[in-house]
């Protein structure tokens, strides 16, 4: 049982992170809803357009370094190569100088041909935080391949604190600068404060990170010392590891995330050169889609990426010991934990997709379209998770390469899909949530089939997908109708929508315990889960004395009935 838990352990670890990833995005969306107040749908559409080839130079440059460096250095922890461990980190530190500051430059002098023409000033502003990006990157890595998630969690929240603090001032602010000129001067100017905010938050996590470094610096260099038992790596033969691991994570990860770029560039090019429409117009209805309805999807992506972050060492290690079985048992439950939540989630955005945009984007002139969208797309919260988490599985083997073919094909499907769409049909943003489920649901089914055939490994499907998928089936339909009838009788829409969810949650869990979907050792190894345990257990008892006494009670009154 303590070998068990010792092997799941990046479970706890993974739960440590995805909570940490919810809070953030939470975080996220609740400043997103008074930004988008300040800057508009105009200006969100502004930013949104600079941070989507903000966020592809990033995962070119540095957006991979945790994951790869997390690879490379616990496949050397696992040998006890400590020196080797060290060394690499600090060839890291020189690899992200040199590609993060060259990517820097790219995206402020190129920002011309890269955006349209009111989003230039805005990725410039972007520029420098991808320069620091590819630090905290490192340093990050560096102690999730310690199985350490406990202060790139804590940096995580401080960088959205801080993002959210400085975004929402930063934006007020230069409005105000330029009070007296037009909207779209303004919501540029508002814009650019939200990507201020971004490098802010950055900029302080990198701080944090480092400061946890030197803390732990002279155990670091006292357990590297000792290490006279491995033949210490040459500096070429580091960066050879480096470039050979590194590459290939951000091929696959810029590929896997390009479908957002490429979707927002096919659409604005169509619309303007195309059909006509205004860039005013353009922005502001991509910013109903990728500022608001994207977002909100996005929440529960992030379980997916944080089981993602703790599963690559911990599966890297155990393929590196030929642990096959071990390895098998982690994608197992690394899967089974992450459809567990995200089939709800999917359920729960489709069902009450409206008040939640209503309470997060109360903008009424977009919540209708808003809403729709979320609807729309709710589906590739499940598709998502299960694509990110294999692309992890993969990474973690050595199949760099399978998850860029993968997404490279779903691609090149995907926008075949998107322009006869935008061209041929007036269903303009709808487009491009059909074009988000084509690729999302390639990639889930192309590696889903790779694993297989890698691992020779195949996942349990009634615990895994069914018990969730008819118990979140049975949640959504009774979430929407608590959330209506509760929203009729009081007409405020916080108050309906914390209680349907509070009673879907409560729901949803009792359901697929009662199916056998959570077995107790899968529930100790959750956070918490001793806890969660003494809590079921108690229920159990509980409702085992309501029924006993329910029993003593018919059985009294046959007795009584037989004695008339």
């Amino acid at each position: 049982m303590s070998q068990e838990k010792k092997n799941d352990g990046f479970i706890m670890q993974a739960g440590i992170l995805a909570i940490t990833g919810i809070l953030v995005r939470v975080i996220g969306i609740l400043y997103r809803a008074p930004l988008t107040g300040i800057i508009g749908d105009e200006g969100n559409g502004y930013y949104t357009s600079a941070y989507n080839i903000y966020t592809i130079i990033l995962l070119i440059s540095s957006y991979s370094i945790p994951s790869a460096i997390s690879k490379v250095i616990a496949q050397r922890l696992a040998l006890r190569e400590y020196r080797n461990a060290h060394k690499i980190f600090r060839c890291s530190i020189l690899y992200v100088f040199i590609v993060g500051g060259v990517a820097s430059l790219v995206a402020f002098f190129a920002a011309p041909w890269l955006v349209e023409t009111n989003s230039t000033i805005v990725l410039r502003v972007f520029a420098p935080t991808i320069f620091l990006s590819g630090f905290l990157g490192v340093l990050r890595g560096y102690f999730q391949a310690h199985r350490t998630m406990l202060q790139t969690s804590f940096s995580q929240i401080i960088e959205q604190i801080l993002n959210a603090v400085v975004s929402l001032g930063a934006a007020y602010l230069l409005i105000k600068t330029v009070s007296g000129k037009d909207e779209t001067t303004q919501a540029i100017y508002g814009a650019m404060g939200s990507a201020m905010g971004t490098g802010s938050g950055v900029l302080i996590a990198l701080l944090f990170m480092w400061l946890v470094y030197k803390l732990n610096q002279k155990f670091i260099l006292r357990r590297a010392d000792r290490d006279r038992n491995h033949m210490e790596l040459s500096y070429s033969q580091i960066f050879s590891i480096i470039f050979s691991m590194v590459t290939p994570f951000i091929l696959s990860t810029f590929i896997y995330n390009f479908s957002t770029s490429l979707n927002q560039t096919v659409y604005t090019k169509i619309m303007k050169y195309v059909l006509g429409i205004t860039e005013k117009e353009i922005a502001t209805n991509y910013g109903v889609f990728g500022g608001k309805a994207v977002v909100i999807a996005n929440i529960p992506i992030a379980i997916a990426s944080a089981m993602s972050s703790a599963m690559i060492p911990s599966i890297s290690g155990s393929y590196a010991q030929g642990d096959l079985k071990k390895a098998r048992h982690q994608v197992a439950a690394a899967i089974k934990t992450t459809m567990l939540i995200s089939i709800p989630c999917a359920a729960g955005l489709f069902a009450l997709a409206q008040p939640v945009t209503q309470l997060l984007f109360p903008q009424r002139s977009s919540l209708a379209l808003a809403s729709s969208l979320l609807r729309a797309i709710s589906v590739t919260v499940v598709f998502y998770a299960l694509s990110t988490l294999t692309n992890a599985v993969l990474q973690g083997i050595g199949k760099v390469n399978v998850p860029v073919i993968n997404a490279a094909l779903a691609l090149v499907v995907q926008t075949v899909v998107l322009v006869p769409l935008l061209l041929f049909t007036k269903i303009s943003l709808y487009a491009l949530a059909i074009a988000m489920i084509t690729y999302s649901l390639l990639m889930c089914v192309l590696n889903n089939i790779a694993v297989r055939k890698s691992l020779h490994y195949k996942q349990e499907w009634l615990r895994t997908f069914v018990v969730p998928g008819l118990a979140s089936l049975i949640m959504g339909v009774l979430a929407y109708l608590i959330y209506q009838g509760i929203y009729m009788l009081l007409k405020i829409n916080v108050v309906a929508l914390c209680v349907a969810i509070l009673v879907a949650v409560f729901v949803y869990f009792a359901l697929v315990i009662w199916a056998g979907g959570l077995t107790k050792d899968e529930i100790l190894n959750m956070p918490k889960g001793a806890t969660l345990v003494r809590i079921l257990q108690k229920i159990k008892l509980y409702m085992n004395q309501i029924k006993l006494q329910i029993n003593c009670l018919i059985t009294y009154q046959k007795i009584y009935r037989k004695g008339e």
